[in-house]
Parts: structure tokens; sequence; C-alpha cells
């Protein structure tokens, strides 16, 4: 099984969002994926482990950190073994986020190595790389040569370095959080209370280290209701995917019952933070991208910086590049998918940069994505207004949205070409990423786009109107399903 193992992983393009199947090395932003539900044993580990440290070189030592899924420590400890042997130093950082991983990378200059499944079911794991400076790794920039190199170490052995690499462990919690303080100052808001669900993930250690005195801080005017925070990576109250509605009912209604100002949900590997208002409803992640946006954009004119650039994909509600321009700033559009966010943060000198996903990344914070940075530039936003947070969230939230809409069928390219042939002369098409398509007054627009790892087509629609995005919505659903 070995032998082959690699070679039977799926390659995806960088970005796609085919996160459900059951084997795929998929790039996303400075992270690449290594999602096997059965397939990602030690001994791959290891073969990835000394191919990676074959890529990127042995001059900087490279991390390592897990989350809490039952089988992430034994593959990390893999991990280490193999990029030792190779002759590479090993910093083990245990238990930490991804963006506390990120952190790692940044601050020590180091490339990692992150093993997590993100949002996925308990069975799963997987592996997100970073080179040094938390810079990313796609199919084109190293990761192809990881999976091969790997193969080649199953298949011949693995050789040894005349002098193997050390092992060292670091705790990098404290730091961390002192660093996202340092970013975004709260000592000064009004109270507020706040329920957090961290759904048995790694949000259950870093809310007490950042919004709390767990990692030694100054305490915040912040009462936090804690929600499921004991690391279980089985999951025994619900999945850890705040992307899915059932997910967050739970949230919704101790944010009522306990009266709080909002509720902030994360992921298994806290990368991502979504938002509760004070009623109880979902705060769209494009309000969050211009909330976010608002503020960055706000604090380095204050500093001087001209040309400010924040990146959105072509996704993210038409709310959040009229938010940017508003506010003085250059809107780059872009595809869907981290990577390329990244690069194009990079490229631009971006100050941020919003996915409607729910992950958002921070030039201050080495271009990656951090989901408690975001969530702390909301609290930031609510505690110097007595306005609820309901009422903040609606003025970002102008046009009525579908929400992303995944259809399986059977032939991608033909209920992609009947999408175009009956909206041909109906709008104007843009074929940058999939097919999006928005009326000739503005009035409304859908983007459909083809998975690169599944047979399926996804749709999202936004109008000024909610008849409109109804009509519009279910016209290409009717196309995209004959």
């Amino acid at each position: 099984m070995t032998k082959t193992i690699l070679n039977r992983i799926a390659m995806a393009r960088s970005g796609d969002k085919g996160e459900g199947s059951n084997v795929g090395i998929m790039a996303r932003s400075d992270a690449a994926y290594a999602f096997l539900k059965e397939a990602l044993t030690e001994e791959v580990v290891r073969a990835l482990g000394a191919a990676f440290a074959d890529e990127v070189g042995t001059a900087a030592p490279i991390v390592i950190g897990h989350d809490m899924r039952p089988s992430s420590p034994a593959l990390a400890a893999a991990a280490a073994e193999g990029a030792r042997a190779r002759g590479a130093d090993v910093i083990a950082i245990g238990l930490c986020s991804t963006d506390g991983t990120y952190f790692a990378s940044g601050s020590l200059d180091a490339p990692a190595m992150m093993f997590t499944a993100s949002h996925n079911p308990a069975a799963w794991n997987g592996i997100k790389f970073s080179r040094a400076g938390a810079r990313g790794v796609s199919l084109d920039t190293g990761l192809a040569a990881i999976r091969d190199l790997a193969q080649r170490y199953l298949d011949d052995g693995l050789p040894e370095a005349a002098e193997p690499g050390s092992l060292r462990e670091l705790d990098v919690l404290a730091d961390y959080a002192k660093h996202l303080r340092s970013l975004v100052d709260l000592s000064s808001i009004r109270p507020l209370k706040v329920v957090v669900d961290a759904a048995n993930g790694m949000g259950g250690m870093t809310v007490p280290a950042v919004l709390g005195d767990a990692a030694g801080l100054a305490a915040l005017p912040l009462e936090i209701v804690p929600m499921y925070f004991e690391l279980d990576g089985t999951f025994p109250n619900h999945e850890a995917n705040p992307l899915d509605p059932k997910n967050l009912v739970d949230l919704q209604a101790a944010v009522v019952e306990h009266g709080a100002d909002l509720g902030l949900a994360f992921d298994g590997d806290a990368d991502r933070c979504f938002v509760i208002d004070e009623r109880g409803g979902a705060v769209s992640p494009s309000a969050v991208a211009a909330i976010v946006a608002e503020r960055e954009i706000r604090r380095v004119q204050a500093e001087g910086e001209q040309d400010v650039v924040v990146i959105h994909n072509l996704i993210t509600s038409r709310s959040v590049p009229e938010a940017i321009v508003a506010a003085g700033a250059t809107a780059v559009r872009t595809r869907v998918g981290h990577s390329l966010i990244k690069d194009r943060m990079a490229e631009t000198g971006a100050v941020f940069g919003g996915e409607h996903s729910a992950h958002y990344y921070f030039r201050d914070f080495w271009g990656a994505d951090n989901g408690m940075l975001a969530a702390m530039h909301v609290l930031a936003t609510l505690g110097v207004d007595e306005e609820p947070l309901s009422q903040l969230a609606a003025r970002y939230t102008p046009y009525s949205a579908s929400g992303e809409i995944n259809s399986t069928v059977a032939d991608v390219p033909a209920a992609y070409t009947r999408v175009v042939e009956a909206f041909a002369g109906r709008g104007e098409f843009d074929e940058m990423d999939g097919l999006t398509v928005t009326a000739p007054d503005g009035a409304w627009w859908f983007s459909v786009r083809p998975s690169n790892t599944e047979p399926l087509l996804r749709l999202n629609v936004e109008a000024e109107q909610e008849p409109t995005m109804v009509a519009i919505r279910d016209e290409v659903l009717a196309l995209i399903r004959a």
C-alpha cells in the first residue's frame, strides 16, 4: 500500500474547496493540505517529513505543531523523525492552532508543518506545510516535489544523513497571545459578554490565552462564556465546522440565553472564526471582512501610508469592495483560493485580505490568515460604540445573498454550458474563476465555479432585492441540475 499511496493522491489546483474528498493534496494559502482518511500512516508521514526537510533545507529548524485529534501527536512525532533523519533540526511546539504554527514560522523565520484536518471529521488528518516566514507551499512551489520525493523514500528506503538533526520543545502560546494583543488593543473597550464555542477544537486553548489571562496577560474587559473548551478531537458535541449552520445552533441559543453581546465559533484548528450577533443571527463573513478592512485601512492611513490595498475574492459580497473604496483604499479582486490571496497580498503589499469562507489575512501576521485576530477586530469595533452588533452588521449587509450552494452533477461541462447559454446577452460575463455574470444595471450577480476534485458546481448569488436573488438562484440551480 505504501508503495503506491502517494501516487494515488489526487492533485487539486491551488485554492479548490474540495476538502471533503477522502484522498487529496491541496494547496491552500500558506498551507498545503494532505488530507487522507486511512492512508496517512506514520510511515507515510515519516517519508513526507524527510522530503519536506530536503525541500526546505537544513539552514533553519523545522517547526512541527499539531491539533487535538487522537492521531495527531503520533503523526507529528513521525514527521519529526523523518526530518531529523535527513539532518534537519526540529522545534516541536506541540498542541497549537494553525495560526499558532504560522506565528512560530513567522517569528522564528522557520519552515513549519501543522497536523490537522481543519473542520473535517475526527477520523481524518492532514498536513499544512509552510516555508520560513509562514510563506505558502503550492503544487508549483514545492508540494509536488515533496510528494514525489516522499514516494521515492517509501519505495527505496529513507537514507539517513551522516548526523541526525536535534529535537527541542518550545511553548509559543504566551508569545502568540502577546503578539496578537500588540496588534489589536482591547484594554479600553466597554465591557462585553462573549459566548465562545470552541467545538472541542484548538480554540479551547487559544481563547483563554488571548482573550483571557491564561497566558499571564492582563485581564481584558471581556466576560467569556465558554462552550466546549475541552480539547477532544472526537468532537463529542458537534462537528468543528461552523460553515454548516447546524453546528451554530448551540452557540446561537447560548448567546440569547446569556444576554451576550456576541458569539464566536471556531473551527477545529481555530484559524477561522464565525460571528453571531446578540439576537442569535449569523453575521456574514463578508460583513466581518468589510469591518476589519475599514479598521486596517484607517490604521495604516493614520500612520501615513498611501495607496493602501485590500484583497477580496470574487465571491465576497459586493459590499466588501464598496467599503474598501469608500475608506480610500484600492480593492483588488482575486480568484477563490488561499494561496492565490496570499500571493496577491505579497505582490501588492495589501494590508488585509478577506474571503467569504471566513479566512482573514493580515500583512502584520506575515500575510497569513488568523481567525482570532479577525475576532479581536470585531470586538474592538463593537467595544467603542453602544450600537448592538446586529445593527453594525446590517450596515455591511445591504444585499441579499444565497450563500454557497454545491450541486453534484453527472456532467460538469454540460451543466456549465447550459448556464452560459441561458445567460448569454443578459449580463456581463467574467471568467476569472469559473463564470461570474453581472446584470447590466448591477441589480444582481452570480458565480458558478467547477470543483477540481469533485463532480460538482458551486453557486453564489447576490442581489439588491431578495425576490430577485431567489429568482436568479432558482433559475441557475434548475440549469445546473437539469
